[in-house]
């Protein structure tokens, strides 16, 4: 019986010891994770965004549109199968970056390989070489966001993670639009081409594996207390009881996974503008100028709404632009309205992508914080991987009208889900 006050006076001791160093490393920890997040996400936005990677499949397609849903779902695919498999490498260990480093290299390794395929590939040939890049990168990144996002969780307090992430996002933001004009008018130009998106895509492995390289000099505290080791059946049997525990966090990330189906209209936009404007260099610079400037604004005013009123308002105030954004689409058209769309949909996506990611930390106990990640991840990557493939079907058979409308309405009952069934979790 004796132990047991022992333990607990250890325990106590332990956790004391890893906030302070929390504390002490805080100012380090956060500029090497600002720059870190910087180049990164300049990097990982040139070939992600909702511009050069769906302009270049269909380039390479020949004009499908399913092909370029194809795509993308596969990413997705990727995304979806391997969150689990991240949280069960890290949640035993009392140190996850070297396993980061694995995962982040892997990843950077596959938008090499895309950049490549454009060099020295034939169009059939680099589109079939592009699609399995996608997936090796997506299953990659399914565990990069587990292992990263639990490193965040581990050196940022979270009363400090908005102005991280708003700051991170803004100066990629700056970075990306910078970047992404200069690629779209000097490497793409009037009539883009394999080779010219090649460059691109080759850019944005240079800055992803230098912001992974900061990570180096990153101090990492050890918990005092970890998930004991378990193999993934045996720890997927968990799910169950952690669910019911916290009926808050799944109704959240039930809902996060229906406004991400969202997602299906997002390389149909430029698509839909194309038809009436041209998928000329200029215009993808331009509307990749104004979705990266507006993710780099906003980010900053996301930032502070989170500190303040907390992540779930950021949530439900993104997916409100969002919508606003898509309909503003439907109903107008000409260049400067085209670039207002992207301009709304580049802020809603970022206070998206960055209250879903911190929302997920905020519920439940730390040493099941991974498991969590991976469970929201999953479910938030399954429906990205239905969205794209759905909206590549209907945009092929019923056009972009059907897409949008389709999106409109998950982001509608995601949004409601959360609105009046998940409580404000620092509450």
């Amino acid at each position: 019986m004796s132990e047991t006050p022992k333990t607990r006076i250890a325990e106590k001791h332990g956790e004391q010891r890893y906030q302070i160093q929390i504390q002490r490393d805080l100012t380090r920890n956060f500029i090497i994770h600002l720059g870190h997040g910087m180049l990164g996400q300049t990097g990982f936005r040139l070939l992600m965004a909702p511009t050069f990677l769906p302009a270049y499949i269909l380039l390479l397609s020949g004009g499908s549109e399913l092909m370029v849903g194809v795509a993308l779902s596969v990413n997705a695919l990727g995304m979806m199968l391997t969150p689990l498999i991240g949280a069960n490498l890290i949640e035993h260990r009392k140190r996850v970056l070297p396993v980061g480093f694995l995962t982040g290299g892997a990843m950077r390794a596959s938008v090499l390989l895309i950049a490549l395929s454009g060099f020295f590939l034939q169009s059939e040939a680099a589109l079939i070489a592009i699609i399995i890049c996608l997936l090796f990168f997506g299953l990659f990144q399914g565990m990069q966001g587990v292992i990263f996002n639990f490193l965040m969780s581990k050196v940022i307090p979270v009363s400090k993670r908005g102005r991280l992430t708003g700051l991170r996002n803004f100066l990629a933001g700056v970075t990306s639009a910078g970047v992404a004009w200069v690629g779209g008018h000097y490497f793409l130009g009037d009539d883009p081409t394999a080779v010219g998106y090649s460059w691109i895509f080759l850019l944005a492995f240079v800055l992803t594996s230098v912001g992974l390289a900061l990570l180096l000099f990153i101090r990492e505290p050890e918990p005092p207390t970890v998930q004991r080791k378990q193999n993934l059946l045996d720890r997927l049997q968990d799910l169950p009881q952690l669910l019911r525990d916290d009926p808050a966090f799944t109704r959240y990330f039930l809902a996060r996974s229906l406004a991400t189906m969202g997602r299906m209209a997002m390389p149909f936009y430029i698509l839909y503008a194309g038809q009436s404007l041209g998928l000329t260099g200029q215009l993808l610079g331009i509307v990749t100028f104004a979705f990266t400037l507006a993710g780099t604004v906003s980010n900053l005013v996301w930032g502070s709404i989170a500190d303040r009123a907390g992540f779930r308002l950021v949530f439900l105030l993104s997916i409100a632009i969002w919508v606003v954004a898509t309909l503003l689409l439907i109903f107008s058209s000409g260049v400067f309205l085209t670039v207002v769309v992207f301009i709304g949909i580049g802020a809603a996506v970022q206070g998206f992508q960055n209250s879903s990611q911190n929302l997920t930390l905020e519920f439940g106990l730390r040493d099941d914080l991974p498991i969590r990640i991976a469970i929201a991840n999953t479910a938030s990557e399954f429906a990205g991987t239905i969205g794209p493939l759905l909206g590549g079907l209907l945009a092929a058979y019923f056009g972009y009208l059907s897409v949008f409308i389709c999106s409109i309405c998950f982001l509608v009952i995601g949004g409601a889900v959360v609105r009046f069934y998940v409580p404000e979790p620092r509450r």
